[in-house]
């Protein structure tokens, strides 16, 4: 199992591309689902999700290439086999249910695994099966599967969400896409992924309007065409890169970042002391004034401060001067990378959905375990702020987020190397 070797101290200087959206892209996959004509995903991701999703997307019947390295997906589902997506695939995967819409919109019927992915929370179904059910399917699980069926085709409706989750938007837009009639979604989530996909499914001739806002309306057509589309960069890792340099010191530019795909955390950086400015490239961010000031965070949906943000911000709050206090208000158990910062020398209390970090002059290097996804990617940057050596284990949860990550930090300074064991 491989391992990756911070040697922290160094500052960080250069420039770090940033990808397509991960997140996006795991989206825009089962769109190809909804049209007999191919899909060209372009600026997309090379992670470990990807190859998942295009397994699951092939075992439909479904054709899937990977071209010029990767960073170029071309899909056809002109002749789909089968609507089962089996637990094999889809335990390996959360994204994974987004098949379940697309399937119903095209084929009428679909049989999807409850899904998997990091350990961070329950993330239930509900939301996704209500609004596919006031479109007329019928869904039951059995023996751990979703069967559902749409016997007189799904027809549109006006849906309010109770929460404004990101998967469950998704679902209806796609289903409603092709659905008889006019669809309203009402409080629908507003995240750049979702303008992303609407932008996508506008182009393969779907009638959608309101993406960005909390209501989105679709007016359902007979069939969708073909259509090429690029990937939105990548808001997460973008953000993942900010906090490089905030924690290690130095300039870095992130090619391809814009401060309207994280709003509310260009801010938080603001307020903790770090220079974030627009370029013409993309964001230059600098920490040049001694530590970060501690700050307060509180986790909300898009436009608010990213979940999949804390626990990079946590790594940086770890050696900021002061006490900060973050809000965990969308997943439960996602402190789990907090008792391995621990092991760095870091002073955090956790308390329900709320961690106190007083932070100190400078962690210590130490062997510590990925627990999940962003918690991996944390526990690199606190190997940055630190003395000594930093070994992180189990880094392939790390592998399905995050393209070249030891590439892309040590082009700028960084002291990291993976260490691959058979």
């Amino acid at each position: 199992m491989d391992s990756i070797i911070v040697t922290g101290g160094a500052e960080l200087r250069g420039q770090i591309p940033i990808a397509g959206a991960k997140n996006a892209c795991l989206a825009l996959m089962p769109a190809t689902l909804l049209s007999e004509e191919p899909l060209t995903l372009t600026n997309a991701p090379r992670l470990s999700d990807i190859k998942t999703m295009a397994q699951l997307l092939q075992s439909f019947g479904a054709e899937v290439a990977s071209l010029h390295d990767g960073q170029v997906l071309s899909l056809s589902s002109h002749d789909l086999t089968g609507v089962t997506a089996d637990y094999d695939i889809v335990r390996k995967m959360r994204a994974s249910n987004l098949v379940l819409g697309p399937l119903l919109a095209r084929e009428g019927r679909a049989v999807v695994s409850l899904p998997g992915g990091c350990a961070i929370g329950a993330r239930p179904m509900d939301l996704h099966i209500s609004g596919l059910e006031a479109l007329g399917a019928e869904i039951e699980l059995r023996d751990g599967y979703l069967h559902a069926v749409a016997p007189r085709g799904l027809k549109g409706a006006v849906i309010e969400q109770r929460f404004a989750s990101v998967g469950a938007t998704e679902n209806i837009v796609m289903a409603a896409a092709l659905a008889k009639g006019t669809t309203v979604l009402k409080n629908a989530a507003r995240e750049p992924e979702i303008v992303d996909l609407v932008k996508c499914l506008r182009a393969m001739g779907a009638e959608i309007g309101g993406e960005g806002t909390s209501e989105i309306s679709v007016q359902g057509v007979d069939r969708l065409r073909g259509a090429t589309h690029s990937v939105v960069t990548d808001r997460i890792e973008l953000g993942t890169y900010m906090i490089a340099p905030a924690i290690a010191g130095g300039e870095v530019e992130l090619l391809g970042g814009h401060i309207g795909l994280l709003p509310a955390f260009c801010e938080k950086l603001d307020e903790a002391g770090i220079h974030v400015s627009q370029t013409p490239a993309g964001l230059k961010v600098a920490r040049s004034n001694g530590r970060a000031r501690a700050i307060n965070v509180r986790t909300e949906v898009f436009p608010g401060f990213p979940t999949d943000l804390q626990a990079q911000m946590m790594a940086l709050m770890c050696t900021a001067d002061g006490v900060s206090v973050l809000e965990e208000t969308i997943f439960e158990n996602r402190f789990m990378h907090a008792p391995e910062l621990t092991r760095m020398g870091a002073q955090i209390e956790v308390h329900g959905g709320h961690a106190t970090v007083t932070g100190v002059e400078r962690l210590k290097g130490a062997p510590v375990m990925a627990t999940d996804l962003r918690a991996s990617v944390s526990l690199i940057l606190a190997g940055l702020a630190a003395e000594g050596e930093t070994v992180v284990s189990r880094v392939y949860h790390l592998d399905r987020g995050y393209e070249r990550v030891e590439g892309k930090l040590s082009a700028c300074g960084a002291r990291i190397e993976r260490i691959r064991t058979e």
